[in-house]
């Protein structure tokens, strides 16, 4: 055991000659990463094989440590066989050292009265220093996954910083749109979620995104033709999945914790899948009508473990283009409330 400056660590003797994957996690002791950290220890994220080294990220307060030793000791008492070894820290500098994956789910949340552009600058401080300290740290063949909202702007901060790393590295999660859509469309459709098939989500985490159902099938078939409702498919199909979010927190009285650490445990494990297709906001390159700089949700294929390709060619008709036309809005403006941040 070994403390020093709010850093805590342990671990057991390998019993495989498996390396272990390093995981760091930001916010690791809020409602995501609670409901997150049990499902990479049981192996959901990375296999059943794989072992893990958890590197826990919290503020630097003491009831933040505090409520993160527990989360470690019933990580402990669930007796997890992969999980190798636990940091616990305030430091990012402790916590991102060698990771191989860096999930970074804490961001400073909107408050009464906030505006969006001011709650772009404060969580653009902490991503700024988070893609510093990242590509200082982590490892050479560290990826960084983020969640923090608004998401795709932070991911792009954060991706601004890096100098070893490059931008295909950093993703945003929008894993949990294409769940909440693909779950929608079985729905109203009365089959099971399996037969849905190729839901994309287009650009940002945010009630702009755009789940694209005229790529997507049912059965083999395509949605359109499934679903004869198309003024449902425009209208409630798209305002259910894009303001989710705020309707389970009018239900529960608190936002989706549960639902994201799944989305981000499907994220993670098919970018570790080569074949797996699935949304993920990445760096565009100008594809689909967005802006080149801006990181936007679109389909990808996993290529080998931890990298993909965009999957380009999917046609588009005018609602959609003039639906990726507001998201991309969205995203190039975010981009311009933080230029100062990223460099212009």
């Amino acid at each position: 055991m070994r403390r020093g400056g709010f850093a805590l660590s342990w671990g057991f003797p390998m019993s495989t000659n498996t390396t272990p994957i390093r995981v760091a996690v930001t916010g690791a002791a809020g409602q995501i990463g609670y409901a997150l950290l049990f499902r990479i220890a049981s192996g959901a994220m990375f296999g059943p094989d794989r072992p893990i080294i958890l590197q826990l990220i919290e503020a630097p307060f003491e009831k933040a440590m505090k409520a993160l030793e527990g989360v470690a000791m019933e990580l402990d008492d669930c007796a997890f066989p992969l999980l190798k070894g636990i940091v616990m820290t305030d430091q990012p500098e402790v916590g991102f050292k060698d990771a191989n994956w860096s999930l970074l789910i804490g961001a400073k949340p909107r408050g009464p009265g906030m505006e969006r552009a001011d709650l772009l600058k404060d969580n653009g401080k902490i991503f700024v220093g988070q893609g510093q300290i990242i590509d200082r740290v982590a490892a050479d063949d560290a990826r960084i996954a983020v969640v923090g909202n608004p998401a795709n702007t932070n991911c792009m901060i954060a991706a601004s910083q890096a100098k070893r790393l490059t931008p295909d590295r950093f993703t945003a999660m929008v894993r949990l749109d294409q769940n909440r859509a693909q779950t929608q469309l079985a729905k109203k459709a009365g089959v099971d979620l399996t037969a849905v098939k190729d839901i994309f989500i287009y650009g940002n985490h945010s009630p702009t995104m755009f789940p694209a159902f005229g790529s997507a099938t049912i059965e083999g078939k395509k949605v359109t033709d499934v679903i004869s409702d198309h003024e449902w498919l425009k209208g409630p199909f798209l305002e259910t999945v894009g303001k989710r979010g705020a309707a389970i927190i009018a239900a529960r009285g608190a936002s989706s914790a549960a639902s994201a650490a799944n989305a981000l445990t499907d994220h993670v494990r098919d970018l570790m899948t080569p074949g797996k297709i699935h949304s993920v906001a990445v760096k565009s390159e100008g594809l689909y009508g967005f802006d080149p700089k801006v990181w936007a949700g679109m389909p990808v294929r996993t290529t080998t473990p931890g990298s993909y390709e965009i999957i380009k060619g999917y046609e588009m008709c005018e609602f959609a283009k003039e639906k990726i036309a507001i998201t991309n809005k969205e995203l190039v403006d975010e981009r311009a409330f933080v230029a100062d941040q990223i460099g212009g």
